[in-house]
């Protein structure tokens, strides 16, 4: 079988380390893709998970009028069966004469007048997603919602559902989440007041995190996800400062900083108790505050002990559909002395660090490109004990499985000890 999409830890580490480019068998942009994992979780724009739709709803009694052709608009009725969202969307379909004259443009208007009207209570935004078409036909969204905006006196905001800008610096979720924040309008600041940017569902109540920032002083810990309407979401405008956990809403803080001159801070989520800690006292440090995550950090540590005196001998796949970095996350299971077999994610330029390093600690790991039509043949080499994620558990159906995926999003010391006493129970 062919070893284009699979090189050790080691072998991939040595371009990074001699700043060479990978072999392009490992970038999606140079060759076909199968997106086996996307898939697997049904994830696509409009289905399961976050996609645009489904994100562009984030603001509280906000409605959506999807703009496209029936193929892009299929998958939303999978959303159908949530009651919060399933009368929250109308279409606007569009035939192939739309598609090539645009005639369909005057029409969005009208279309959105009239689903917002049909409402028992009046929306509080409408948002107006599009597809690949308009952005072929270079279709001015933004003068379109200005005229919705006239007609029906609520704001309206694009929602492009971009599948051709999914590798370049803007991608659709980085857009999303700016557009999500762009109603918020100035408002006196409260000094006591943080948002935490970056996920569409809220962190696990469990999470250090927000112990740590009452600890700071902090009394308003907000979310997108946790406003309950709109008057809460609005609230969003008062935080003093932003904390960024997912790289996708630095768009977001830079919106927030140049539009309501709120400043941010940048953590991520880790699985490696030493960076955890590290990356909490720098946080500590620019910000001129005290706190304690010694409990915290030693019951994380306590969780991870335990497994690996149990469990220390077990062979590990690390798959992409995970709450996780999965090249961060090898590297951590690689660190506690485990045996990290495969990671079946292609890397991005973010994740060169962690190969050097697993190159360092782990360097017989191989690195499947996950997207590369040849996993098509894919055949298991050498046992696995334990599958992390979806797509691993797919091609290791023979091994135990924790797809760590679940849209509440553990964050701190207690994701990695929720994972590790998740990866316990199912060798258990």
């Amino acid at each position: 079988m062919s070893r284009g999409y699979v090189q050790s830890a080691a072998e991939l580490s040595a371009y990074v380390t001699n700043k060479r480019k990978l072999p392009p068998e490992f970038s999606p942009q140079e060759h076909l893709i199968i997106n086996t994992p996307a898939t697997l979780d049904f994830n696509s724009p409009g289905a399961q998970g976050f996609g645009v739709k489904r994100a562009g709803l984030a603001v509280p009694g906000s409605v959506m009028l999807l703009v496209a052709p029936r193929c892009c608009g299929r998958n939303t009725s999978a959303l159908a069966g949530d009651e919060d969202l399933k009368n929250r969307f109308a279409y606007l379909l569009l035939d192939d004469k739309d598609i090539i004259t645009g005639r369909h443009l005057p029409h969005i208007a009208d279309a959105a007048e009239a689903f917002a009207r049909s409402r028992p209570q009046p929306p509080t935004a409408m948002m107006i997603c599009i597809t690949c078409v308009d952005a072929l036909l270079g279709t001015d969204m933004e003068r379109v919602c200005r005229q919705v905006e006239e007609r029906l006196g609520i704001p309206s905001e694009p929602c492009y559902m971009y599948a051709l800008t999914r590798e370049s610096i803007r991608p659709p979720m980085v857009a999303v989440r700016e557009t999500v924040y762009s109603l918020l309008k100035p408002v006196p600041r409260q000094r006591d007041a943080v948002n935490l940017l970056g996920y569409f569902a809220p962190l696990d109540d469990d999470t250090e995190l927000y112990d740590l920032l009452r600890q700071a002083g902090v009394k308003h810990i907000r979310e997108l996800a946790r406003a309950k309407n709109y008057a809460e979401y609005l609230e969003l405008g008062k935080a003093n400062f932003n904390l960024v956990l997912n790289a996708e809403a630095r768009g977001a803080a830079n919106w927030f900083r140049r539009e309501l001159n709120i400043p941010a801070a940048e953590i991520t989520r880790l699985y490696d108790t030493n960076m955890i800690a590290r990356q909490y006292e720098i946080l500590a440090a620019t910000l001129h505050i005290n706190w304690n995550f010694g409990s915290h950090r030693a019951r994380a540590e306590a969780a991870i002990k335990s497994f690996v005196s149990a469990h220390g001998g077990v062979n590990i796949s690390v798959g992409s559909r995970l709450n996780a970095n999965p090249f961060e996350l090898a590297l951590a299971l690689a660190h506690c002395g485990l045996n990290v077999k495969e990671i079946l994610c292609a890397p991005a330029p973010q994740d060169m660090a962690y190969i050097k390093k697993l190159g360092e600690v782990s360097p017989n790991t191989k690195i499947y490109n996950h997207l590369a039509p040849i996993m098509l043949n894919f055949r298991v080499t050498e046992p696995i004990d334990l599958a992390l994620g979806k797509d691993a558990h797919y091609y290791h159906p023979e091994a135990k499985a924790v797809y760590w995926h679940s849209e509440v999003q553990p964050y701190g010391f207690s994701a990695v000890r929720q994972l590790f006493t998740a990866m316990e129970k199912a060798l258990a």
